[in-house]
């Protein structure tokens, strides 16, 4: 169940997140929520049918022979990536 929540935040951040949402092909919604998941993975148990529709279409596309990176590698990166 999606619901609305209010934030304030410096009008110029807004307008610079908005515009790296875009050029992710993200809304700011998504790339929040997307983000609140990823820090509080740990706290909750992620179910098949709440990850986002995007997320949902990419998943399980990528094949590889390889072990796959663990999940605290993979935390890491995505919060690498999130803060630049």
């Amino acid at each position: 169940m999606k619901t609305k929540l209010s934030l304030t935040i410096e009008k110029e951040i807004i307008e610079i997140a908005k515009k790296y949402a875009k050029e992710k092909g993200q809304s700011l919604s998504d790339m929040i929520e997307n983000y609140f998941k990823l820090i509080t993975h740990e706290r909750r148990k992620l179910k098949p049918n709440q990850l986002s529709p995007r997320v949902k279409r990419l998943r399980g596309i990528i094949k590889t022979d390889q072990k796959l990176v663990n999940k605290k590698t993979l935390t890491e990166e995505l919060i690498n990536e999130y803060d630049k």
